[in-house]
């Protein structure tokens, strides 16, 4: 049910928030390796490395929708914090036809451009049939990917993390049972594979159309409402796309990566792959936390509570560094034996660097719980510059680092890419922050504070970026 996260104690609102999100991210998780296992044994390595090569390009561009979505979100929940049933749903309209318009272009440049995008990237020959059919068929039912992300977005911008978690597992398990039909009964090979998720996530956009027209009036748009204005088009892609960018760089440092790791053989690459799964459970802790503080960040931003916010930032902040210090406890001192359970005896030199990299960037997760609190903080506010300009910089430190470490120092020179993208990105973070609370002092927000108030967010956006 929708709930407002503008009253209550602000560390216990923000995690009780986070704690679905946190299951979502581990479910999804799950249900990927229970698809690729699926895959691998009935289709074989070569299918499953097929599925595993489009990786990068689908979410490249399925990534860059997700950020999108989650920031046409946002101005909804500053709706909803200030009240403004009206402006909820215009938010939502302009939202609507937004996505509707992204979808159109992504399912057109997936479609047309996954081959030519795929050879680029030097699939390999006997995989490139497979890879380029899974990649159309996900592309084409990229509708479902980018409308269930938006429509869980603005349930979770009314304050309600938990359905969207029920939506999600419901998805998950129906789409591992339609991969065993589809792949193993109906043998459509990797085309079923993928049209299986595109299934199951058209089911979970029913769902979720279905419970906001039956729970959430606050929801209910016009006809009118859809006819969106020039200004509130304007605002949500002002939000919107610089998030989306900052989701597609990952992508984009993962590419770099991952062409510095072949090189340096398959030990290098199943170290890296096997210790990554271990680190992203890790890191959903982290992100779910930051996520929490961006939908909290609005709702108070948009009912004028800038001493909330400020307070709600100052103690996720610390718990995200508190429990980055038990994350990094726990990967330090059994990383390698988490990692042998995935990799099995016999296979020490993996063992050894994919510890390595968990012991690297274990020590600087609290870098990582800043990040993700301070980024979240100034995109529930609608301030994009800092969180942009951040995004570039975690690509440059990547690739960097990929290139220049991982030529002196292999292996843990790219392992070294991520903490000095975190904390690249911290330096121009903390001081963008402390400016816009220095902002918000000489301009205290209020109740009556316009939603869309271009003026206003120009003036903070110049003063985080001074």
């Amino acid at each position: 049910m929708s709930k407002a996260l503008t009253a209550g104690t602000p560390w216990r609102v923000i995690l009780l928030f986070a704690l679905p999100l946190l299951v979502g991210n581990v479910v999804q998780q799950l249900y990927q390796v229970a698809d690729a296992w699926i895959v691998g044994r009935e289709l074989g390595v070569d299918a499953l490395a097929a599925v595993g090569s489009t990786g990068a390009l689908t979410f490249l561009l399925l990534g860059f929708a997700w950020g999108m979505t989650s920031g046409f979100a946002i101005p909804t929940a500053q709706a909803f914090g200030a009240g403004d049933a009206a402006a909820v749903r215009r938010s939502v309209g302009a939202g609507v036809v937004l996505t509707g318009a992204a979808t159109v272009v992504v399912m057109i440049i997936g479609a047309f451009l996954s081959r030519p995008l795929l050879t680029l990237m030097q699939t390999p020959a006997e995989l490139l049939d497979d890879a380029t059919t899974f990649a159309v068929v996900s592309f084409l039912g990229g509708f479902a990917t980018m409308y269930f992300n938006y429509l869980a977005a603005i349930i979770r911008a009314l304050g309600d993390s938990r359905t969207p978690l029920v939506f999600l597992s419901i998805a998950c398990v129906l789409n591992i049972g339609l991969v065993y039909v589809f792949v193993a009964l109906l043998d459509g090979g990797v085309a079923g594979a993928a049209l299986a998720t595109v299934a199951a996530q058209t089911f979970s956009v029913a769902l979720c159309l279905d419970h906001v027209r039956r729970r959430i009036p606050a929801l209910h748009i016009t006809r009118a409402d859809l006819r969106a204005s020039r200004a509130d088009l304007l605002e949500h892609l002002r939000i919107g796309l610089p998030m989306g960018f900052n989701a597609s760089i990952i992508a984009i440092g993962a590419l770099a990566v991952q062409v510095r790791l072949n090189t340096m053989g398959a030990d290098a690459v199943a170290a890296w792959t096997t210790a990554a799964r271990v680190d992203g459970l890790a890191v959903a802790f982290l992100a779910s936390i930051g996520l929490a503080v961006s939908t909290f960040a609005a709702q108070n931003y948009g009912a004028g509570l800038s001493d909330r916010i400020r307070q709600g930032v100052r103690e996720g902040t610390l718990m995200s560094i508190c429990v980055s210090i038990v994350l990094a406890s726990i990967l330090i001192t059994a990383g390698a034996p988490i990692i042998r359970s995935f990799v099995g005896d016999g296979e020490e030199q993996v063992v050894a660097l994919a510890h390595q990299f968990l012991v690297i960037n274990g020590a600087f997760y609290w870098g990582l719980g800043v990040l993700f609190t301070l980024r979240g903080a100034l995109q529930g506010m609608g301030r994009t510059l800092v969180p942009t300009v951040t995004g570039v910089i975690e690509l440059v430190m990547r690739v960097a680092a990929a290139i220049a470490l991982g030529g002196m120092f292999g292996f843990a020179g790219v392992a070294w890419g991520n903490p000095l993208a975190w904390f690249g990105s911290v330096a121009l973070l903390v001081p963008g922050w402390f400016a816009l609370l220095r902002a918000l002092r000489g301009d205290e927000l209020s109740p009556s504070r316009p939603i869309y108030a271009p003026d206003a967010d120009t003036r903070c956006d110049e003063a985080v970026s001074a």
